[in-house]
């Protein structure tokens, strides 16, 4: 972000509605993403970038703010398509969840569907942050909490249209190497939802954000540049 705001951008970090308290539907979880965009005037135009999970928070604010965003990113992200509610793409990815990829990984469930998940320091380690700094992995385990799947929430027709979510423009970025959410499920979601772009990071990782900061910055820069 120091980068982006070096270079003359304003950028927000928003904290989601799970952030430090548990939350009871989707639409709490990213009500101060909402918040945010109301409070921007009718002539600014925007930027959305959503990581992992983050890319069903910044569709459903495609959908209700499609003038405002001029451009959505999705790195290494769920992208729901119009035709299917977002929790095919999320279902689609847990069926294929390998045992081993659990590790010590603790999950609860209700009426046989998981609704939570609390990650593991031995899966952060090896699966999520193995490209970045010690430091990066030990911070994360300090700030963990359990987080929430919404699948009830986000397995609702008509989520997201054509007309509005449908009508933004999108990038997707494809990590390599990211053991959390797969290459070929990042190529499965594409296909599904064939975007504006691809932009391809060798040897990202899941935590791009951390493993690639100065690479994607400036990758950001230039869509902003190009799209706004």
């Amino acid at each position: 972000m120091s980068h982006l705001r070096s270079t003359g951008h304003r950028v927000s970090a928003v904290d989601l509605g799970g952030s430090g308290m548990q939350v009871a539907t989707f639409l709490d979880y990213i009500q101060p993403l909402f918040q945010f965009l109301e409070s921007l005037s009718t002539d600014e135009r925007v930027v959305l970038v959503g990581h992992s999970y983050g890319g069903l928070a910044i569709s459903l604010a495609m959908e209700r703010f499609p003038h405002i965003v001029s451009v959505a990113v999705f790195i290494t992200a769920y992208m729901p398509n119009c035709r299917d509610p977002p929790a095919v793409q999320m279902t689609k990815y847990l069926k294929n969840l390998k045992p081993e990829m659990y590790m010590d990984c603790r999950f609860t469930f209700e009426n046989g569907s998981p609704t939570s998940a609390e990650l593991g320091d031995s899966f952060m380690a090896t699966m999520m942050y193995q490209n970045c700094q010690p430091e990066d992995l030990e911070l994360a385990k300090m700030l963990i909490r359990p987080s929430q799947f919404f699948l009830e929430d986000m397995n609702k027709d008509s989520l997201l249209t054509r007309d509005k979510y449908g009508s933004v423009s999108k990038v997707y970025v494809v990590c390599e190497g990211d053991c959390v959410m797969d290459e070929e499920f990042q190529r499965f979601v594409i296909e599904d939802n064939p975007p504006n772009e691809i932009k391809t990071f060798p040897g990202a990782g899941h935590m791009i954000m951390l493993s690639k900061s100065k690479d994607v910055s400036f990758y950001l820069q230039e869509i902003a540049t190009r799209y706004i």
